[in-house]
């Protein structure tokens, strides 16, 4: 009779273990590079750009599934979490903020892209200027829209300037505009001089280029335009408002982000501005240098395809 050769003991669950782990450190891998890739200029680094805050729904069960299969090398699925969570730390919200409100000192601003075309130019303004704001921007503005928004905010925001898709109202006197172009061959963003309280601010307002598969070179160079105009605006206070056509960690978006601070947004919710009926994405941004303080909030406003946003700053 022959005696059958037994196995170690251990043997039959090593092999599937040792596989899950290789997996788990291939997945880490692939993520990490994701990420550290999401910096290249260019259409990847957009692509990817503007999937990394969902990249949160497959980091966290891979740390889990580290956790249970071998608690020692759990590190291996830490390494791209971290990498996440730096490369988004100025796009994840701050718990710790207020919603932004009027109140001494403060200086709120409010801006949306109002889909041409949607009739919904007055019913936004109405509503954004009723939450107390002193600067309004609109953008993706067509002849009604504009006209509209005239119109409804004549009384209240007597001081105005519009070119082109873009135009500004502020209950506070304008002293200096600028049309922009930007590189673009046509009049897509302007700059005033605002003298509101506490010392005169410059706006710029912004609505960059569509972005379209393979064809982004408009709106990069529009951006880029765009900081370097920032770079050389000597103001103590700056502001820069509108639809960017970029999400926060946009490559594009980063020479912006190096003259201005992007206003951070209270809760917990990401704040994603498009499209409005299920935002997916943060294309519209406030951008601020010379405020001690600032914080932000997204509004439905209208009948838009996007959100608003309005940002209180102070100091």
């Amino acid at each position: 009779m022959t005696q059958a050769t037994s196995e170690p003991t251990g043997t039959k669950r090593a092999t599937p273990r040792r596989g899950a782990v290789v997996a788990l450190l291939l997945t880490s891998v692939l993520l990490t590079a994701t990420v550290l890739l999401g910096a290249t200029p260019g259409p990847l680094g957009t692509a990817i750009a503007v999937t990394l805050p969902w990249l949160g729904f497959v980091l966290v069960p891979l740390v889990i599934g580290a956790l249970v299969v071998r608690p020692r090398t759990a590190w291996t699925a830490a390494v791209p979490l971290v990498a996440w969570t730096v490369a988004l730390w100025g796009f994840l919200p701050a718990p710790w903020q207020g919603d932004p409100a009027p109140g001494d000192g403060r200086l709120l601003v409010a801006t949306q892209n109002v889909e041409a075309g949607s009739g919904t130019g007055a019913e936004s303004a109405r509503t954004l200027a009723a939450d107390g704001a002193g600067i309004l921007a609109f953008t993706e503005l067509d002849g009604d829209s504009g006209s509209a928004i005239a119109d409804e905010l004549a009384d209240a925001y007597p001081h105005s300037y519009r070119v082109g898709t873009v135009g500004v109202w502020s209950r506070y006197p304008i002293v200096d505009e600028e049309a922009l172009d930007l590189g673009l061959g046509w009049k897509r963003a302007l700059r005033v001089e605002v003298d509101a309280p506490g010392g005169a601010v410059s706006v710029y307002v912004v609505h960059a280029a569509s972005l379209r598969p393979g064809a982004q070179s408009a709106r990069d160079g529009m951006l880029s335009a765009l900081a370097e105009r920032i770079r050389e605006d000597r103001s103590a206070r700056t502001i820069a408002l509108g639809d960017f056509n970029a999400v926060s960690t946009d490559p594009a978006l980063a020479a912006v982000a190096r003259e201005l601070g992007e206003v951070r947004f209270g809760g917990l919710a990401p704040s994603f501005t498009w499209p409005a009926s299920f935002p997916a994405v943060r294309i519209d941004h406030v951008f601020q240098r010379g405020f001690a303080s600032a914080a932000a909030k997204t509004t439905a406003a209208g009948r838009s395809d996007h959100l608003a946003v309005v940002a209180a700053l102070q100091g």
